[in-house]
């Protein structure tokens, strides 16, 4: 760890520059422009921060710290992971809430439609399918609680039987009370 020889120092209102060496390497002196406070990576270990401290005569008095840098915050760790899983599970979400609202507008079109036949519940099976395997892909990663994703599949499924039942494809058994 680099250590600055430096101590508080009285610098005339005309200078402007100061001239700091470090004990490791006195190759590693640098020179900076003074201004009222400068925070300046000089080490290769640290960083050295100079303020200005001003006392009740016309003299400036200069602090010279050096400290060495930190390690890489956990926090800022953390929030990077949670960006990444965030963007990721948006991607995730839009895709169940694409494929529902396909297999919805797909229902909606063949119950609205007079002489439908029923091989034409085909194709909206395949398209619930694939919405169900992406639901349950979203649940297995965690993006969807899995009561979550069983609601959204039952909200898929009930469509589709109350399309089947509206065009007299589907008669459902009556309820036999015990």
């Amino acid at each position: 760890m680099a250590t600055v020889s430096c101590s508080w120092l009285t610098l005339p209102s005309k200078m402007r520059t100061l001239s700091l060496t470090t004990s490791a390497s006195p190759a590693a002196s640098t020179s900076f422009s003074f201004s009222r406070s400068i925070s300046h990576n000089v080490f290769s270990e640290g960083c050295l921060l100079l303020s200005t401290l001003q006392s009740r005569s016309i003299r400036h008095s200069v602090v010279c710290e050096a400290a060495p840098k930190r390690k890489a915050d956990s926090a800022a760790k953390r929030a990077r992971q949670a960006e990444k899983r965030r963007v990721y599970n948006k991607a995730r979400k839009s895709e169940v809430r694409t494929r529902m609202k396909k297999v919805l507008e797909e229902l909606d079109v063949l119950k609205k439609k007079a002489s439908a036949q029923p091989e034409e519940i085909l194709p909206i099976e395949k398209l619930i399918g694939e919405a169900f395997s992406v639901i349950d892909k979203a649940v297995k990663v965690g993006t969807l609680h899995r009561n979550t994703g069983a609601r959204r599949k039952s909200r898929l499924s009930r469509c589709k039987k109350a399309v089947e039942i509206h065009h007299g494809w589907y008669v459902p058994a009556p309820a036999v009370s015990a």
